[in-house]
């Protein structure tokens, strides 16, 4: 565990306030530790994958298929629900 001092603004002490109240939180720095995980999800997380991007423009571009009612895709995927 890391100790340090620090020197906030007003208003980034009034946020950990909130932070530290909405999550039941028991200090500041967890707070501060709660703000870093959010953060980290945020802006750390992977991006979507270049394969992924690809597969889905392909996608995009296939034709549509038209179901028709109720009736036809139950007909056409031979499914018999009860209604």
């Amino acid at each position: 565990m890391v100790k340090a001092i620090i020197t906030i603004s007003d208003h980034a002490n009034r946020i950990l306030n909130i932070i530290k109240a909405e999550y039941g939180l028991r200090d500041k720095s967890k707070a501060i530790e709660k703000m870093a995980d959010e953060y980290e999800e945020m802006v750390f997380e992977p991006k979507i994958k270049a394969s992924y991007l690809k597969k889905l423009k392909k996608i995009q571009k296939e034709p549509l298929v038209h179901i028709g009612t109720i009736e036809d895709f139950d007909k056409r995927f031979h499914i018999k629900v009860k209604r």
